[in-house]
C-alpha cells in the first residue's frame, strides 16, 4: 500500500463537501503484471448523469517544484494510460493545493504544458479542505 500524501485527508474532505462519494481509497489498477494505486476515486450524480473520477494528490515541497512536477506528470501520464487501457470511464485529475497552483502552476511554461497535454487539475484549499476550481479539457 502506498504512503498517503500530506494533503490526502484535505482532498478527501473537499470532494465529499463538493458532493462526491468516495468509492476507493486508494483505487488499485492492475494491468498486464503492473499494479498501481491512484490516491482516490469518487462518483457523483450530476443532472441525472453519473460522473466518475480518479484523483492523484501531489504535494509540492521536495527539492524543487520542477522535480515535483516531473514526478507528478509522470504518474499522471501512466495512470491516464492505464485507465484508458482498462476502459475505465473515470476522468483523471491531478490535485494540487491552491498556493501551489497560484505560484508554480502559473508559470507560462507549466500552463502551456498542462494545456498541450490536457492534464486535468483539481485545485483545493488545504486549510479549509474545499474544492477551489476544476480544470477540465474537452476532447
Amino acid at each position: 500500500m502506498p504512503r498517503r500524501d500530506a494533503n490526502h485527508d484535505a482532498v478527501r474532505q473537499a470532494l465529499v463537501k463538493d458532493g462526491w462519494t468516495i468509492t476507493h481509497d486508494p483505487l488499485m489498477i492492475r494491468y498486464k503484471g503492473l499494479r498501481v494505486f491512484i490516491d482516490l476515486a469518487a462518483e457523483k450524480i450530476v443532472a441525472g448523469d453519473e460522473g466518475r473520477i480518479a484523483v492523484e494528490i501531489k504535494v509540492f515541497g521536495g527539492r524543487s517544484a520542477v522535480d515535483d512536477f516531473e514526478k507528478a506528470i509522470g504518474q499522471y501520464s501512466l495512470y491516464r494510460n492505464l485507465l484508458t487501457r482498462i476502459r475505465s470511464e473515470r476522468e483523471l485529475f491531478l490535485a494540487v493545493a491552491q498556493h501551489t497552483y497560484d505560484s508554480f502552476f502559473q508559470v507560462p511554461a507549466i500552463q502551456e504544458y498542462l494545456s498541450e497535454h490536457q492534464i486535468q487539475v483539481l485545485i483545493f484549499d488545504d486549510k479549509r479542505a474545499e474544492v477551489v476550481k476544476w480544470i477540465r479539457w474537452k476532447s
